[in-house]
């Protein structure tokens, strides 16, 4: 069976997303062209989050849905249809993230004491760089860090949905969010300071 020829600009579908997936794993490539509609959004918002590239993003989403539509009778309805698919849309992007990572690796910076006088988070929130540092700081984290702070950050998913998705325990997650947190607070405080400072 030849791949389907995706439409991301056509309007979403109220269809019941059981019952969707369940005609794409007979093959309709109609309830496929819907459910990628749907999700295309959804997807976009998150990925673009993490790679800032639309090629990019672009690429992961096209490959996540061409794993929904390889797969869709996989699914047991053991979760819901979205964390599913972002189940699959997480790994992919791991899977970017950490190939990036490899290729253009970035030490990150750990600064002294806020006490000292340097730079603290609580000053940086009201930046007018603020968006640019934190973007900047999230791409020195490791990949498993990063993308559970965007999950729970800028997805707003609790840490339930967070596990189900990335496949890992309550406690995993939790436990990611507490040391990405540390981290990114020294990765913020590295590259707000001028390169002159940081390096004292």
């Amino acid at each position: 069976m030849s791949s389907p020829r995706f439409h991301p600009d056509s309007s979403p579908s109220s269809a019941d997303e059981p019952a969707l997936l369940a005609r794409v794993a007979e093959g309709d490539r109609e309830s496929f062209r819907r459910l990628y509609v749907h999700y295309h959004r959804r997807l976009h918002r998150f990925l673009m989050r993490i790679t800032r590239e639309p090629h990019v993003c672009e690429e992961i989403i096209n490959d996540t849905m061409m794993v929904v539509w390889r797969h869709a009778g996989d699914f047991r309805g053991d979760s819901q249809v979205s964390t599913w698919i972002m189940g699959i849309a997480y790994r992919r992007a791991l899977k970017t993230l950490q190939r990036n990572r490899t290729a253009r690796a970035q030490p990150i910076m750990v600064m002294p004491d806020p006490a000292a006088g340097h730079v603290t988070l609580d000053a940086l929130v009201n930046g007018a760089e603020m968006h640019d540092w934190v973007g900047a700081a999230l791409d020195r984290l490791s990949p498993e860090h990063r993308l559970v702070l965007e999950l729970a950050y800028f997805m707003g998913l609790s840490c339930e949905e967070i596990a189900s998705i990335a496949g890992c325990p309550v406690g995993t997650v939790k436990t990611r969010m507490f040391y990405g947190r540390e981290r990114l607070r020294d990765a913020l405080q590295a590259v707000a300071l001028p390169r002159g400072e940081a390096a004292t």
